[in-house]
């Protein structure tokens, strides 16, 4: 015992420290996401996990594949692995971390899914253990079949390394002793990446590309509901985005929906032979809409049946 401390007083200590403790697991543990609203694992649908840089990446990668199964009752978790606090030209911080929160869980009220939002500053990501740990303990947790996440290369450092951290954590939820306060998966899951339009080292080949023109209304309804990243700009947005009236409003909100719309319309045509490998020529030819996926090759490689398995829309 430490001179001058009484046994009553020791064990005050040990019970302050065992306190201490406990707040910082369960801080992790909304970090890592308490998950819930995660639905009991065993009742045959399938489980994706999706993985963004801010709050509206997943949305805009795979909001519309996101409601198709959704609409299936498969179960659907998107991940921003940071908070988005410098995501605006005039507001930053807890405030913006907090507005743009309520967004993203808007979004997916929308779009039938549920959502994650880890405590890293926007900006500041870094491909460190402890955020690896966060990303294997959240595909635990999740109990996944499919992966998705961004390519590991892109125009911001977030986006690079939440492609490296999903990358990183493929394989390792399979070990058990990383990470043994969360039961390792018998099975690695697929992991699948978002296409991009980036051509160097290597441009996107997507395996899969997926027709969302049924769903395309229920997307640009999602991503409408994220003000402050489209309506208003995001970070590089400025005062003269800002609607000053109803008709104003009217016509930014038209613009916004339209630029998003183009570029669902952008990845059909850009990627139609993949869209004929799956519908055929003639379903194919009318696709307006479609998002589409490239499988990663340190996840389990899936065949064209795996695959159609894993998106059930064909």
């Amino acid at each position: 015992m430490i001179k001058g401390i009484s046994d009553f007083s020791a064990g005050r200590v040990v019970a302050t420290i065992a306190l201490l403790i406990a707040a910082f697991l369960a801080l992790d543990a909304s970090y890592t996401g308490a998950l819930a609203v995660q639905a009991q694992s065993g009742d045959g649908k399938l489980r994706i996990i999706a993985f963004g840089a801010h709050p509206d990446d997943c949305e805009l990668q795979v909001g519309g594949t996101a409601a198709m199964w959704a609409a299936k009752g498969h179960h659907v978790r998107l991940v921003s692995v940071t908070n988005g606090d410098i995501g605006h030209w005039r507001e930053a911080g807890g405030p913006l971390a907090l507005r743009r929160k309520k967004e993203v869980e808007e979004a997916s009220r929308i779009l039938g899914s549920s959502v994650t939002v880890i405590d890293n500053h926007d900006g500041e990501l870094m491909p460190t253990l402890e955020n690896r740990y966060k990303i294997i303990r959240l595909i635990r947790q999740w109990k996944a079949d499919l992966v998705l996440s961004p390519r590991p290369n892109d125009y911001h450092p977030d986006h690079r390394y939440t492609g490296i951290l999903v990358q990183d954590a493929a394989y390792m939820v399979t070990v058990p002793f990383i990470c043994p306060d969360e039961p390792p998966l018998k099975n690695n899951p697929v992991f699948m990446y978002y296409t991009d339009r980036f051509m160097k080292p290597n441009p996107s080949a997507p395996d899969i590309a997926v027709s969302i023109d049924s769903v395309i209304d229920k997307k640009l309804d999602a991503l409408a509901v994220m003000e402050s990243q489209f309506l208003e700009g995001g970070a590089n947005g400025h005062d003269g985005l800002m609607p000053k009236n109803a008709q104003e409003r009217t016509r930014r909100v038209k613009e916004v929906r339209d630029g998003h719309g183009s570029r669902n319309l952008n990845v059909a045509n850009r990627f139609r032979d993949v869209l004929k490998e799956w519908y055929g020529n003639d379903a194919a030819a009318k696709v307006r809409y479609a998002e589409a996926f490239e499988i990663c090759e340190y996840g389990r490689r899936p065949d064209k049946q795996e695959l159609k398995k894993l998106f059930p829309f064909f």
